[in-house]
């Protein structure tokens, strides 16, 4: 097959968010065209308030597009809302966020199996697949313990094993290292790229960091809300 003709998990064309900001509004994204394709492993680079948080965000799901297209493995959220992209955050997208976003009153186990369980899957089957991850994770012998009890690396874990929990078609990581030291922060990387590579899974990784610009694919580069230059240099 010619790999012009295969769709990609991303589309988007002059998708554009602004916000109200007064008499006035804030540009977030600002038309913006991407295409990113099954399999690969992308690095999107910006300095603090480029937009990269919430281009993320609306692949996401977690925010609207004011204006473009955008389509997320067949799923034309500029069109979506409700139930829909309820079913799409669910199901479609796994996300791994900088500061973890681990529910407090819930154990590493308990945490895992949440998406699947919102999913509607039973639960021994979410609790068959949670453990699988886990111990991929290296993570298995802390299934009891709460979020507090847990280093950061092992908390960034822990939020990578519930972002695959539902096997989603896409991963975005938001500054998954940001709250790391460098050696967390490498073993995170480290485990994004391999489940790229062993999964042939879609990844977006923002980040302000360079550890995983030799392992991307392709990188690529917001300023004011405004795709750039395709490089990670600098």
């Amino acid at each position: 097959m010619n790999s012009n003709s295969i769709e990609p998990v991303i589309h988007a064309r002059k998708l554009s968010r602004t916000y109200p900001f007064g008499d006035s509004t804030v540009t977030g994204i600002n038309q913006v065209d991407l295409d990113i394709a099954p399999g690969e492993l992308v690095v999107l680079k910006g300095d603090s308030g480029s937009g990269k948080s919430t281009l993320l965000a609306l692949l996401a799901g977690l925010d609207h597009p004011t204006a473009g297209e955008l389509v997320v493995a067949g799923h034309h959220l500029s069109n979506s809302a409700g139930a829909d992209l309820t079913r799409f955050r669910r199901k479609v997208v796994g996300m791994v966020f900088q500061s973890f976003n681990l529910l407090p009153t819930l154990n590493l186990l308990e945490n895992v199996c949440l998406p699947a369980l919102l999913a509607g899957k039973p639960a021994e089957a979410a609790r068959a697949k949670a453990l699988e991850l886990l111990d991929w994770l290296g993570l298995k012998s802390r299934l009891k313990h709460d979020p507090a009890q847990l280093s950061g690396g092992e908390m960034q874990r822990t939020a990578i094993a519930r972002a695959l929990i539902n096997d989603p078609a896409l991963i975005l990581a938001d500054e998954p290292t940001g709250n790391l030291d460098s050696r967390n922060g490498r073993v995170v990387i480290d485990l994004l790229a391999e489940l790229n590579r062993s999964s042939g899974r879609t990844v977006l990784i923002a980040t302000h960091s360079n550890l995983a610009d030799s392992l991307a694919h392709r990188c690529i580069r917001l300023r004011d809300g405004a795709l750039t230059d395709p490089t990670c240099d600098g």
